[in-house]
């Protein structure tokens, strides 16, 4: 995706990004796993078990992989502007708007289907909504606002939009290496060890600035030394707090490496690379809808009279469907605003600001 993680790219297949579509895949598949083990009588009825143990306690790190891709993708997309000498205001907007106009959409549609299964499954219905909560999240803003998150993953979309804004404000500067290697060392060190700050954007940053890094060294011709002194550092973070978090990020900065470093791109088969960049380009689609859908199958389970047989069954059925809905929603909402011009997407932001304020009417105590 551009230069997110999740949004889907225009861009030509190319071997090198098939490995960056892979971890992508497996990510959001991990993701849309711990919710759908954490939310709901369904995920109750499914508790027990290593591999579901595993996923409802650590399924939440595979975001980790997320911000290392995103921090890599970015760097790349402004590096990229710069030799187009874009400004920086008109890529900051066109960020915001490919994050937000299907970010309103998969609200819209969290909010309905929350207003269609709120008779079986009230204790997921989120509070009375007010229309500057749903103002907040069209502007990104609802985790420093603390408005409460209208679908699962809101925080990621704010998040991953404060990163490429400091990324790219900070990219801008005279000495911007000196900068970004601080700023990636600080979260390490510091502001990732302050649960308080997860609202904003330095707590994530020690993730993100691997990815940046392993973009920025892949050209020098030094650049093992590099990376090895910054991995070095980032070790040193963990012996001082070990954070599992963290510990991914730097494994999957090292995969990153191994797969974008190499003197010739690794060979995947045809029918494979086809399949995984399919999954790779719907990820941010996935991660969006997949909430809906478990909504929907946890209203069937309860319909359903419960048990193990019928939530496993619901489970493999919600999979399913998050899938197909992932790739539609690809189409027919993301990577339309992929191609979009800016004036247009600004109006079509406020109506897809007004769609969820629509559907909230729809909802109990609204």
């Amino acid at each position: 995706m551009s230069s997110l993680p999740l949004v889907a790219a225009a861009r030509p297949p190319a071997p090198r990004f098939v490995a960056i579509d892979a971890l992508k895949a497996l990510a959001a598949q991990v993701i849309l796993l711990h919710h759908a083990l954490i939310y709901g009588p369904l995920a109750a009825a499914l508790d027990g078990g290593m591999l579901i143990d595993a996923l409802q306690d650590y399924g939440r790190y595979a975001v980790q992989i997320f911000l290392v891709l995103g921090g890599y993708l970015a760097a790349q997309g402004l590096e990229r502007a710069r030799s187009r000498r874009t400004p920086l205001l008109n890529q900051l907007l066109r960020r915001h708007l490919r994050l937000a106009l299907p970010f309103m959409v998969a609200v819209a549609l969290t909010l309905l289907l929350h207003a269609l299964t709120a008779p079986w499954i009230p204790e997921l219905l989120p509070q009375a909504i007010e229309a500057e909560q749903l103002l907040a999240h069209a502007l990104l803003l609802h985790g420093v606002l603390d408005q409460e998150a209208l679908t699962v993953g809101a925080w990621y979309v704010a998040i991953d939009f404060q990163l490429f804004a400091l990324l790219a404000l900070l990219s801008r500067q005279r000495l911007a290496g000196g900068w970004l290697l601080a700023l990636t060392l600080a979260s390490a060190y510091a502001f990732n060890r302050w649960s308080a700050g997860d609202n904003w954007a330095p707590y994530f940053f020690a993730a993100y600035g691997l990815g940046v890094w392993v973009q920025r060294l892949q050209a020098l011709p030094r650049r093992w030394v590099g990376l090895g002194l910054l991995s070095l550092a980032l070790i040193g973070a963990l012996a001082l707090d070990f954070r599992g978090r963290l510990a991914l990020a730097l494994l999957t900065a090292w995969a990153l490496v191994a797969a974008q470093w190499r003197s010739q791109p690794l060979a995947w088969p045809d029918r494979l690379q086809a399949w995984i960049q399919r999954r790779g380009q719907a990820s941010y689609a996935l991660f969006l809808v997949h909430f809906p859908v478990l909504l929907a199958a946890n209203a069937l389970f309860v319909l359903g009279g419960g048990g193990t047989l019928l939530a496993f069954t619901l489970l493999l059925g919600a999979w399913c469907a998050s899938q197909w809905a992932a790739a539609h929603f690809l189409r027919q909402v993301e990577l339309p605003t992929l191609a979009l011009d800016l004036r247009p997407l600004l109006a079509r932001l406020g109506a897809l600001t007004l769609l969820p304020m629509g559907v909230a009417v729809l909802l109990p105590g609204n």
